[in-house]
């Protein structure tokens, strides 16, 4: 990657002299640009190209040559790169189009590309793109006909022509980019790639993305949660309609995905989603200027009614609040404002409000305990002048920790004030709306790393599914070429991983319901039991309150005629008796896979009118008790649940825990290609399953997979568990680390002296922070792996006694190592062990180098190094570096 964003030498293979063409344009911007490398044109028709000499082919330039650009039709290209990767270059863009939206010749050529890169080692951008620029080496590596700003924002774009647009706005709006990418088809580099790139770089402060399609979620994921805590990751997502994603398969030849598991995803990666190209670049802008608000209470200072209502009016369409100023806030701004001050939130300042009145209102404001962020509004009037309040403004943003965003309205009147604000670190917008847009999108930024850093509960009891009998019941379904399962067969899945269901048994005759049914106690469900009937009420499949047995048989014989006439070719294996339930609270709970994302959970309200009221919400496993949580209120219905008027609250954890168990049944079955329990009804008592589908997945039935290679987000490694006996006799379990572990990290650092301490962070850990124990709680597992050693002491709690830990670089080739024990443990021989059984798992899961930072002083863990063989170099009079091949290590 860097050969391609700081090349020393560039190849355009392509370059032209015929203006309006692509080569023409390349060349055009890199020469007599200020790029400081040198420039090759690639032509063997021309001698010179732009009044620059050109090449016939890269063997000709005699250097070594950092980044080609190629820009010829489609066919050649594979020749092209071929000779690229004999040459020795480091990294390719590729702007030809032609290849994913061009059907299987198109294919045939990306296949053909990519294994000539990964014989010589070389990154590709594109093909179909724009190029990129990197305005800090004033290099314009693209067709468009403007460079860029320089700035901290990097740009990436699914759309070479959305960029040339987006290029020529940010011109204007004085908008500076790090990094301009148009990234097009994404054959190589992704949308990771660069998230990992860019999220290592220091002169980037945030990543906005406009993104068409995902080829790779899991690693989108996993760089998107890594970097998101950091550096705000702001996405715009076109093809949100079904026509949008045919038009974006059509232009990147990929699939769209559904727009709620996107939502989804961003939610759970930390990202920000927005909804317009202005939204995009006033979200990245705001979060480099401002502090991110604590919460989405939003107070307004403004010289006009209107706009205060305008700006009233977006905040609650968009789930913020309003404020309700404080007794001493109301105090200060009475006796400071005009007696004819609106007396509340928006707070109106009156038309002649100078810079004095605009200050003591904005600052009462920012003082309130119950303020999370500040709207400024200013209208021109005849006494008004919005360079002085602007300097004001800018001033108490120097002083506060909360957000201010302002609106100056107008245009020539109020530009010198916009200008204030802008070179003072107040972003300043046109419309009121624009700005309460730009606070809520920071506050979905705050929320989103909120659950990030979130330590999750315990789970309220053992949950120990029955896996082997699921996996019988899924084999002898498939062994009879079925993909439906009956309602008794879904419940019985269910009940496998102690989801409750509701008593039930098929009967074959009707005196055989009727036996069942007074075995389980009237009133009873009576419905249709067909694999090939799912939606049973349609077709009168359904009786609900059966009083009695000869009931039950005349309903039998209903049931089972009107299923005949209804689908005659079905197979009906009887009717399901059930017992009958009542509970206030009818609630859905469901999965199915998404043709990016996996399998997503949706949880809402449920029952016949779930199609209705759409109170859905959607998140990814793995699912703890924290996300459960987040998933449940973020409905309507949750305010019901927890007690409304009156009405008794249910049992949240137990919903919560549900949700737990659920997830755990859709990672543990690739095969489930969809589950619906509809309705699942819940009341203060407790719940219950009423009814239950599951479709599986004919594509993936029967087949060997990777465990949870479904998945976008990697679960908790189970398999990682190993017991170990110490020296002295003390038995320990050696685990993967949890995010419910942050307690038990807390109390380890705390064991460790200042020894210790020096040696494995090489400083001292005076202020443990839940920031930084989340760090190193809540990881990700594709990306990094921590064991820990855990026994009881003598109360019988549970201690961590020491921790070893490998972290993937984004090659994922190799990884770094760390280790610490808590002092009463050293020389037990954990610290052996931990290094030898860290290393093996790092060679199994691909790692071809682990290395290491340690002090000098420390011998012991030198000796390890060197005892199985890691190459040890000094790297000063303090620290050395370790580094150890693992095809070596035996």
């Amino acid at each position: 990657m860097e050969k391609i964003f700081d090349p020393k030498t560039i190849a355009v293979i392509g370059a032209s002299n015929n203006e309006g063409s692509v080569g023409y344009a390349l060349i055009r911007n890199m020469i007599g640009s200020g790029f400081k490398g040198t420039v090759y044109p690639i032509n063997y028709k021309n001698k010179s190209i732009y009044g620059v000499r050109s090449y016939a082919t890269l063997k000709d330039t005699r250097d070594q040559i950092d980044l080609a650009i190629i820009a010829t039709p489609a066919a050649t290209v594979p020749d092209i790169v071929r000779e690229c990767g004999e040459h020795g270059v480091g990294g390719i863009v590729i702007i030809s189009a032609g290849f994913m939206e061009a059907g299987e010749s198109g294919r045939e050529k990306v296949a053909d590309v990519l294994a000539t890169a990964k014989k010589y080692g070389m990154r590709i951008i594109g093909p179909n793109c724009l190029g990129f620029i990197k305005p800090s080496i004033k290099l314009n590596a693209s067709f468009a006909n403007k460079m860029a700003l320089p700035g901290k924002i990097a740009f990436i774009s699914q759309s070479g022509a959305l960029c040339t647009a987006i290029l020529d706005w940010s011109v204007e709006q004085n908008v500076g980019f790090s990094h301009f990418v148009s990234i097009g088809s994404m054959v190589d580099v992704g949308f990771h790639d660069l998230i990992d790139y860019f999220g290592s770089d220091e002169h980037t402060s945030s990543i906005v993305i406009y993104m068409e399609s995902l080829t790779n979620a899991r690693k989108f994921m996993s760089a998107a949660r890594a970097f998101s805590r950091t550096k705000p990751i702001i996405v715009l997502k076109a093809g949100k309609s079904s026509a949008g994603a045919k038009v974006a398969m059509s232009h990147t030849g990929t699939l769209a995905g559904n727009d709620r598991a996107f939502d989804a995803a961003f939610k759970r990666a930390g990202i920000i989603p927005v909804k317009n190209i202005e939204e995009l670049f006033n979200s990245a802008q705001a979060l480099a200027m401002q502090p991110r608000p604590e919460g989405n209470r939003l107070a307004i200072v403004t010289n006009a009614g209107g706009p205060g209502v305008l700006a009233t009016d977006r905040i609650v369409h968009l789930g913020g609040k309003m404020v309700d100023l404080s007794a001493e806030t109301m105090d200060v701004l009475n006796e400071a404002l005009p007696r004819m001050w609106s007396h509340g939130n928006p707070v109106d300042v009156l038309g002649d409000a100078g810079a004095d009145r605009y200050g003591v209102a904005a600052e009462a404001c920012l003082k309130d305990p119950n303020v999370d962020g500040l709207l400024v509004i200013l209208t021109p009037q005849a006494m008004t002048d919005p360079a002085s309040i602007a300097r004001e403004i800018v001033t108490l943003s120097h002083k506060y920790k909360k957000p201010i965003l302002a609106s100056w309205m107008g245009e020539k009147d109020v530009a010198e004030g916009r200008d204030i604000l802008e070179m003072g670190g107040v972003p300043v917008y046109r419309v009121p709306e624009n700005a309460v847009n730009t606070f809520m999108n920071m506050y979905s930024y705050t929320r989103n790393i909120e659950a990030l850093y979130e330590t999750p509960a315990t789970i309220p009891q053992q949950f120990n599914p029955d896996k082997e009998k699921n996996r019988a019941l899924f084999d002898s379904i498939i062994k009879e070429k079925r993909f439906v399962l009956t309602e008794d067969e879904a419940k019985e899945v269910l009940v496998n991983y102690q989801i409750p269901v509701t008593r039930n048994s098929i009967a074959a005759s009707a005196d055989e319901a009727a036996k069942i049914a007074e075995e389980i106690g009237f009133p009873v469900a009576m419905k249709i039991a067909s694999p090939d009937i799912t939606h049973k009420t349609d077709i009168g499949g359904v009786v609900l309150h059966v009083r009695s047995a000869e009931k039950v048989k005349e309903e039998f014989e209903g049931i089972i005629s009107r299923a005949k006439a209804a689908k005659p070719e079905a197979d009906i294996r009887g009717v399901l008796i059930e017992e009958m339930v009542s509970k206030k609270y009818e609630l859905i709970i469901g999965s199915k896979k998404d043709p990016i994302f996996g399998p997503v959970i949706v949880f809402g309200m449920g029952g016949v009118t779930v199609e209705v009221f759409k109170d859905l919400n959607v998140g990814l496993p793995p699912m703890n008790m924290a996300l459960a949580q987040r998933l449940i209120e973020e409905t309507k219905i949750y305010q019901l649940l927890k007690g409304y008027r009156g009405m008794k609250e249910v049992d949240i954890k137990s919903i919560q825990f549900l949700l737990y168990k659920f997830a755990y049944l859709i990672m543990d079955f690739p095969e489930i290609k969809s589950i619906d329990i509809n309705p699942f009804v819940v009341d203060e008592t407790g719940g219950v399953v009423l009814d239950a589908k599951v479709i599986l997945d004919e594509e993936v039935a029967g087949k060997s997979l990777k465990p949870y290679s479904h998945l976008v987000i990697s679960p908790y490694p189970q398999e990682y568990y190993f017991d170990f006996r110490l020296k002295d006799g003390t038995d320990v379990v050696i685990r993967p680390i949890k995010p419910e572990d942050e307690p038990l990290e807390r109390a380890f650092f705390g064991k460790l002296s200042k020894q210790t301490q020096y040696y494995r962070f090489f400083g001292f850990m005076d202020n443990i922070t839940h920031e930084l124990l989340t760090r190193y709680t809540q990881i990700d597992y594709d990306r990094e792996l921590a064991l820990i050693a855990e026994t009881e002491n003598e109360q019988g709690e549970k201690e961590m006694i020491g921790v070893v830990r490998i972290v993937n670089d984004s090659n994922e080739n190799s990884a770094e190592f760390a280790i610490v024990v808590a002092d009463k443990w050293q020389g037990q021989g954990l610290g052996n062990y931990f290094t030898d059984l860290i290393l093996k798992i790092a060679e199994e899961r691909g790692i071809e180098r682990i290395y290491a930072n340690v002090m000098q002083a420390n011998t012991t863990m030198l000796h390890m190094f060197r005892k199985r063989g890691f190459v040890v170099k000094n790297e000063d009079f303090s620290s050395a570096y370790a580094e150890l091949k693992l095809s070596t290590y035996a």
